[in-house]
């Protein structure tokens, strides 16, 4: 059975840092990554990494303040979050894929197995 289990989340500052967390198990995955979800808003990609990749990709609203990394072999993926924003505050999602097919993965319909989610909040 596949799980992803996301923590860390929590109340963070503007301008501050959060690291969020996510211990995969059942498999193991090719791609692994973030969305989001804020209050009445779709789900958005945040970043993601390949398999054995050095070169993560990130959506432009994060990129030079999140930093996502991976440890295979704990088959965990990480996102540290610098330099918090108020409209950072969302649900952030865990989300990952076994298919091996060199594709970058960005859309929510490409990620076949999602955790349940941790709640960020960015407030003063």
């Amino acid at each position: 059975q596949v799980r992803l289990v996301e923590s860390g989340g929590g109340l963070g500052q503007p301008g501050g840092s959060r690291r969020l967390s996510c211990v995969a198990s059942g498999r193991t995955f090719s791609t692994m990554g973030w969305f989001r979800q804020a209050p009445g808003k779709e789900r958005e990609f945040v970043a993601a990494i390949p398999w054995r990749s050095v070169v993560p990709y990130y959506a432009d609203s994060v990129k030079g303040r999140f930093t996502i990394s991976r440890d295979n072999a704990k088959n965990s993926v990480f996102l540290q979050m610098n330099s918090l924003k108020p409209e950072d505050t969302a649900v952030y999602y865990c989300a990952a894929d076994d298919r091996i097919d060199g594709y970058l993965r960005r859309f929510e319909a490409e990620f076949r197995y999602w955790g349940q989610g941790t709640q960020v909040t960015v407030s003063s």
